[in-house]
């Protein structure tokens, strides 16, 4: 199998979801991004945990080449994960997950315990009661879609860098972002909330990834999310709230040396 996985689809409740499967042998583990990234973004922790793991990297309900939803709510999020294992005959795995992934990485585990081996939760707030606007707001002036690839480019401006290998044709020589502006706002909307209960619920072993400059969790935060949690160790790394890409390898290297404790 190639390093950049294996293209799949299933039907869940008659949207497409999209996934990248890296295959091999070894123990299944389930990867989900968070906003404005898509199962791609988890090729190299992939090569890097191969041949012991098998990562499984959804393109998440309204990124990449899965279909829009008509909500993104928590429960949304969960329902896909567990019909992506069980499309795949996978009984339990290990959930990853970033941001708003890593919420859904340990809700998985909370409302379907025995499907989760082990958590490992980048950066994915426990409790955010913030009412005010989004955090990604910018994204709704930008375009969903252009004439042509270099259009869209001019119209993301500053975030071309980020987005630009990641921008999708539209089958009629248009194209068009990895994900639509105001479903981001609702799904990030969606995703506040105390979910004190769910990351607490569970027992098996858990790594919480913080970066020492996150513009999303305060280093206290970081230590108590820790600390209310049994089982559950910290790694803190050099880097903002997107450290898996900022430091790859650091973060490939804490998430492989937590894999190796489980047993």
């Amino acid at each position: 199998m190639s390093g950049t996985g294996t293209r799949g689809e299933l039907s869940v409740g008659g949207r497409r979801l999209s996934y990248l499967d890296f295959g091999g042998a070894g123990r299944p583990l389930l990867a989900l991004h968070g906003h404005l990234y898509e199962g791609r973004t988890w090729e190299g922790l992939a090569e890097a945990l191969a041949p012991q793991w098998r990562v499984i990297a959804p393109d998440q309900r309204g990124h990449g080449d899965s279909d829009r939803a008509a909500s993104y709510t928590r429960g949304d999020y969960v329902e896909d994960a567990i019909a992506l294992l069980d499309h795949l005959g996978i009984e339990q795995a290990v959930t990853l997950g970033h941001s708003g992934g890593g919420i859904t990485a340990y809700q998985v585990a909370a409302r379907h315990p025995r499907r989760v081996a082990g958590i490992v939760n980048v950066e994915g707030p426990v409790c955010d009661l913030d009412d005010g606007p989004s955090a990604l707001s910018f994204v709704l002036s930008m375009p969903y879609n252009a004439s042509n690839r270099e259009a869209l480019l001019d119209a993301i401006g500053p975030l071309a860098p980020m987005l630009g290998d990641k921008l999708r044709p539209t089958g009629d020589g248009g194209w068009r972002l990895p994900f639509h502006p105001q479903d981001t706002i609702d799904s990030e909307q969606a995703s506040r909330g105390d979910h004190w209960a769910d990351w607490i619920a569970t027992e098996c072993p858990a790594l919480f990834v913080m970066a020492r400059s996150s513009q999303v969790i305060t280093a206290e935060e970081g230590r108590e999310i820790v600390e209310r949690r049994a089982n559950t160790r910290l790694a803190e790394l050099d880097g903002d709230h997107f450290v898996h890409t900022t430091d790859p390898q650091g973060f490939a290297a804490a998430v492989r040396s937590f894999l190796d404790t489980l047993g």
